[in-house]
């Protein structure tokens, strides 16, 4: 998988096309009402229980707002936290406070999302990994794959470029399996090879190939448990489909290795919070 890369240099990138796009044409029209010399202090606020999440965003939003803003951070990244806990004192002047508060709140109220949800997955299996999927907002993989990480998921392929992964699609372009699964070998460079299957006798059919991972996919947890008796010390196992805290339990007694969630990133509820 592509190393992901969250340094200074790409936060600082992320929250100035974000002010850009908040900004354009004509700046903070409604907070330019306002005197400029009205110095306040603010209280950033969960009204949630969750785990916290790009605080580094919130500092980097301010900074490039007002360099003279102070924010002191009360709790620490990937914290726990409790619903009315004060994550930030935010002091300055409020009028470039109220103009940055939008782009400084939606990137940690949406990563404490994804941390919070992937951790709720995680409190409720052992050894299973959990794993987020390519089911991303364009342009915030990078952002959604740190938020699964914080909250002590792990990451399966960043693009199409870092491993092979023969799904259901390409089954039905090529139509032979086994041939497919060849010329990945063939081709592969290093690279891992994931195949995807739907059934038990679909497996049984490429079992014996060189592969790396079998991905088993909206089956029951009864065929997942078949499927990683026949993989054992062959293949890693991961299981995929209508995953939710429900059913997670029932999926990871099957000995699978990874349970991959796309839920986790495609519709995860952002956190609520408030200055």
């Amino acid at each position: 998988m592509s190393k992901i890369i969250l340094n200074n240099n790409f936060i600082r990138n992320t929250c100035k096309a974000a002010l850009k796009e908040d900004f354009y044409p004509s700046g903070d029209i409604t907070s330019n009402l306002l005197n400029n010399n009205i110095k306040k202090k603010v209280k950033l606020i969960t009204n949630q229980n969750c785990i916290i999440g790009g605080l580094k965003f919130v500092s980097q939003t301010f900074k490039l707002i007002d360099k003279k803003i102070k924010i002191n951070f009360k709790k620490k990244e990937g914290a726990n936290i409790k619903k009315g806990d004060v994550v930030a004192i935010i002091e300055g002047n409020i009028k470039n406070i109220l103009s940055g508060e939008r782009v400084a709140l939606n990137y940690i109220s949406h990563i404490s999302g994804i941390a919070t949800k992937t951790n709720q997955f995680v409190k409720k299996v052992k050894k299973t990994k959990i794993s987020c999927t390519r089911k991303t907002i364009p342009n915030l993989r990078t952002i959604q794959k740190y938020g699964v990480k914080l909250g002590g998921g792990f990451n399966n392929r960043f693009n199409l470029s870092d491993e092979y992964m023969i799904k259901d699609n390409h089954i039905g372009a090529e139509t032979n399996l086994r041939e497919t699964i060849k010329k990945a070998i063939k081709n592969k460079k290093g690279r891992k090879i994931t195949v995807e299957v739907d059934t038990i006798k679909q497996f049984k059919k490429i079992k014996g190939l060189k592969f790396d991972k079998v991905l088993f996919d909206n089956m029951s947890p009864k065929d997942i448990r078949l499927g990683v008796k026949l993989a054992k010390n062959i293949y890693e196992t991961e299981a995929s489909g209508g995953v939710n805290l429900k059913n997670i339990k029932k999926i990871a007694k099957t000995g699978v290795n990874k349970i991959s969630i796309g839920s986790l990133t495609h519709s995860v509820l952002a956190i609520d919070l408030k200055l």
